[in-house]
């Protein structure tokens, strides 16, 4: 089996949906630039070494269809590299990279970049998902408990599954984060302390310049150029963040304050054999241990990728207390706490640097976004190894664990 490793990583700016600095650019353009960025930082490779290009994303319709892949590595000019769009929502990206370092480990390719696109902003030109009539019917009733738990003081959440009822795989990713609030007794002041830790870690992050590196400019059609991330509030505090209404329940717990912010960005990594990289001269950023999936009810998320944590720590023989940083995606601060409470995980070893109920979350991105902010996190606080999780709709979740290499 070859070693995989990590050679460079990339990402655009994470711009606020609709509103934002990427808000006016296709997502096929977004990616392209990006794609072409992730090569140009691996000194010597060549698009004619690239075996193929997956990329994740969460709603791969309108613009972010066709095989966005495909079409990105059209617009380069790299007619000749393969290209394939997968769907885990928001672990698209992830899997991506857990595809190409499969494909790498087993023999099948050398070389392969890993990526992920999502812009929110571009949806009204279609989506794979909401389109009325879709959904089955199979699942009616499931949606129709959904609907009276959107309601005030619903009650207890108790799994539909001991009942012998289907769970609702179309449930807001709101009401989920609500109903795992309710199991786990997780507070609003919980929510909101948490939210404010982001803000206040990513807002640190900013002004140490921690993220300058990982960001590739974007030039938007009017012909200015985004190199920031547009997300970031200042001044938010868990005060500020008390005043804010319920968004999911009347009486819920769950706000835009403590939930990350619908937003457009892109992420690329690229994934080799580490034999093939010393022997072409390209540095090893750092090994791709281990991977692995994981899944439970889709009306309580934030819980589902504790197996898959577990799964990859003991594939690599470690425990939590041998991980230098922990990255997770942050949709709802909930379900960040959830995953903390199952694990015995200190919140704080969370996203040292800043999450994306501060930065902002692209669906499709947000594993290969974590992937460069982990190893960031890596090179600038002198850490050995990371950890990456992701929870996503459908009630699925992800890992992977990464070893810095210099």
């Amino acid at each position: 089996m070859q070693h995989v490793v990590i050679t460079s990583a990339v990402r655009t700016p994470i711009a606020r949906a609709h509103k934002g600095a990427l808000a006016t650019i296709r997502p096929d353009d977004l990616l392209a630039r990006t794609l072409a960025e992730a090569l140009a930082r691996t000194p010597g490779l060549e698009p004619g070494h690239v075996e193929d290009l997956v990329v994740g994303c969460a709603l791969p319709g309108g613009e972010q269809g066709f095989n966005i892949a495909r079409i990105a590595a059209l617009l380069l000019g790299w007619d000749h590299v393969p290209g394939v769009t997968v769907n885990r929502f928001c672990t698209s990206s992830l899997q991506a990279i857990r595809t190409a370092a499969q494909a790498v480990r087993c023999g099948d390719a050398d070389v392969v970049i890993a990526a992920g696109v999502e812009s929110q902003s571009r949806l009204s030109h279609g989506s794979s998902d909401t389109w009325p009539g879709t959904e089955n019917p199979a699942f009616h009733t499931a949606g129709q408990r959904t609907i009276r738990r959107s309601q005030a003081d619903p009650g207890p959440w108790s799994d539909p599954r001991e009942q012998g009822g289907h769970p609702d795989p179309y449930i807001p990713v709101g009401l989920a984060a609500e109903n795992t609030a309710d199991l786990y007794g997780i507070t609003r002041t919980d929510m909101d302390a948490y939210a404010a830790r982001s803000h206040r870690l990513t807002q640190q992050a900013i002004g140490q310049g921690f993220h300058f590196g990982d960001i590739v400019p974007v030039k938007t059609p009017d012909g200015t150029t985004a190199s920031a991330d547009d997300c970031p509030r200042t001044g938010v505090t868990q005060q500020s963040l008390a005043a804010l209404p319920p968004r999911f329940r009347l009486d819920g717990r769950v706000t835009a304050g403590n939930s990350a912010p619908l937003s457009d960005g892109a992420a690329a990594v690229v994934v080799m054999s580490e034999t093939y990289a010393r022997a072409h001269g390209h540095t090893p950023l750092a090994r791709i241990l281990a991977t692995a999936v994981s899944a439970g009810t889709p009306e309580t998320e934030g819980p589902v990728p504790v197996a898959a944590t577990r799964a990859v720590l003991a594939r690599a023989g470690l425990s939590l207390a041998d991980i230098g940083t922990v990255a997770g995606n942050e949709p709802f601060a909930a379900q960040v706490l959830a995953y903390c409470t199952e694990l015995g995980l200190d919140p704080e070893r969370m996203n040292p640097h800043g999450g994306s109920i501060a930065l902002g979350e692209p669906y499709g991105a947000a594993g290969a976004r974590l992937t460069t902010t982990a190893l960031t996190t890596l090179r600038q606080d002198d850490l050995d190894t990371a950890l990456i999780s992701i929870v996503a709709a459908g009630g699925q979740g992800m890992a992977m664990l990464l070893e810095r290499t210099v």
